[in-house]
């Protein structure tokens, strides 16, 4: 250690590291505020389209147990590591519809927001979003700790479930969450395996820092010692490593113990077992397991780590399951269904989802297409961006990043393609959930329906603009030209006089003095 470097933690095994104590209250420290404040990217695993995706194999699985003549007990979905919620509520908006598109009866559900973060769980239970789903019984939340939970107490319904308790599968949502938790380390050459530790430094002395400054700042180093086998003295997991040693020439290799413990543990809630879906950046072919060097931690605020899911699928298969993994595209992440069940190959109707939304085309190919709009946006017009919209399953973020050119086009119109415009915004609204962002994007949706003419729409769209956001001048008087447009000339008064004593420094309400109301 060089003289102007401070020691943080000294020779430590990996998946004991301070590492995964700084991540832990990362999230605790910041809550929602993590993802509102763009400090840990969430969008290219929670988009609507997504969503969309996980709601078409939930779908898909009930379907297959509604064959199985199992339509009565409640089939449970949590989500670990829920965070900001905003993938909750695109899955249970596109499922929702989805089940309300079928005649045939299906088993009833509950969606589980899950978190370690008690700040994140009480965001879930008073948003207003969520309010229809909780008084549906379709929503509630859950503290649920990956590490040492052996239990879910859902707030919403005053009910814990415990081993055995479920009558029905699990299915279990890891959205971007196995490469956040503590994960074994090895080094592989030469058919030995080595358990990697790991010291830690910093270039100045951490006491003052905070945790992210810390995360960002960190000098880690790499610590190899040869293991004796069996490491584990699990027959599953030790087998799985054997493998690896006889396979793997020289390579680092991640190896997720404690997620694997933790599947472990949801299974036992249900007799009939357990699905995961899953969708992370990672690799589940064993050759891309070969030549890893020393690991690079991926840090936004946090750090997250590629996931090994080609340990996944042994876990799965030598537990007697199936697994869908990509055949195609998986350029940019990893979406895996994996079916811990007893006669897992008759679940039909999933795998055949998961060809359709996932080989055959998905978000990894969406994301790619997304890519492409993003870089000429600036040649887009008005017909390609509705269609582009569309195929994002209306994504309100995608929808906020081409806004400028939207505002753009939009000046020369045809009437269907206004209200082909219309149309698409009200969907991409029906879409939004806010995790109090800055960004006010009922205000922007309310100017462009006032552009196109639709001023009674656009009223509408400001006043949600206030509930979100509170009282405005820029929004006072817009609504008042709405007012103003509508003829609607007592509230164009009352509207302008309310905002002058809201806001009596504000020159702009003296352009309304000059409107001719007659």
């Amino acid at each position: 250690m060089g003289i102007d470097q401070f020691e943080v933690e000294a020779k430590t095994l990996f998946s004991e590291s301070l590492l995964w104590k700084l991540n832990r209250n990362f999230y605790e420290e910041k809550g929602i505020n993590a993802w509102s404040e763009d400090i840990v990217p969430h969008h290219l695993t929670s988009n609507s389209f997504v969503g969309k995706t996980y709601a078409e194999l939930i779908f898909a699985f009930l379907k297959d147990l509604a064959q199985k003549g199992l339509k009565n007990e409640i089939v449970y979905i949590l989500e670990l590591g829920a965070g900001h919620g905003r993938l909750g509520f695109h899955v249970l908006k596109h499922l929702k519809k989805l089940i309300s598109q079928l005649a045939d009866q299906l088993p009833p559900f509950c969606y589980v927001l899950s978190d370690i973060v008690e700040n994140n769980l009480s965001f879930f239970s008073k948003h207003a979003q969520f309010q229809e789903f909780y008084s549906e019984g379709i929503l509630d939340i859950s503290y649920f700790d990956a590490i040492d939970s052996d239990q879910l107490y859902l707030q919403k319904s005053q009910k814990t479930i415990r081993p055995n308790d479920l009558k029905q599968p699990i299915v279990v949502v890891a959205n971007y969450f196995f490469d956040s938790i503590p994960s074994d380390l090895f080094y592989i050459q030469n058919n030995t395996i080595s358990d990697c530790s790991v010291s830690i430094n910093a270039p100045e002395d951490p006491k003052g820092f905070g945790i992210e400054r810390l995360i960002n700042n960190m000098d880690i180093t790499y610590h190899k010692s040869i293991s004796s086998s069996p490491i584990y003295k699990d027959a599953i997991l030790d087998q799985i490593l054997e493998g690896y040693k006889n396979s793997i020439e020289d390579s680092y290799l991640f190896f997720p113990k404690k997620a694997m413990e933790c599947l472990s543990t949801l299974k036992t809630f249900s007799k009939e077992g357990l699905v995961l879906l899953t969708m992370d950046k990672g690799f589940h072919e064993l050759s891309n397991l070969e030549n890893k060097k020393e690991p690079d931690l991926v840090t936004h605020g946090s750090f997250s780590l590629w996931v090994n899911y080609h340990a996944f699928s042994e876990f799965c298969l030598k537990s007697g399951g199936k697994v869908l993994f990509p055949k195609f595209s998986n350029f940019h992440l990893e979406i895996g269904c994996l079916l811990f069940l007893r006669e897992s190959s008759t679940y039909v109707e999933t795998e055949v989802a998961y060809n359709k939304v996932v080989n055959d085309f998905g978000p990894d190919d969406f994301n790619s297409i997304k890519h492409i709009a993003y870089a000429n946006s600036s040649r887009l017009n008005i017909v390609e961006l509705i269609a582009f919209y569309r195929l994002s399953s209306y994504d309100s973020t995608i929808f906020i990043k081409l806004l400028p050119r939207l505002k753009q086009v939009k000046q020369n119109v045809t009437f269907t393609e206004r209200r082909r415009l219309a149309q698409t915004m009200h969907c991409v609204w029906n879409m939004y959930f806010y995790i109090n962002e800055k960004f006010d994007l009922s205000y922007e949706i309310g100017g462009l329906f006032y552009d196109l003419g639709f001023y009674s729409q656009a009223l509408d769209y400001f006043n949600y603009s206030v509930d979100s956001f509170g009282e405005k001048i820029d929004v006072s008087y817009n609504q008042a030209l709405c007012y103003y447009q509508l003829r609607e000339d007592e509230l164009f008064y009352t509207t302008v006089n309310k905002a002058k004593e809201l806001f009596p420094n504000s020159d702009i309400l003296e352009t309304l003095q000059d409107l001719d109301m007659g």
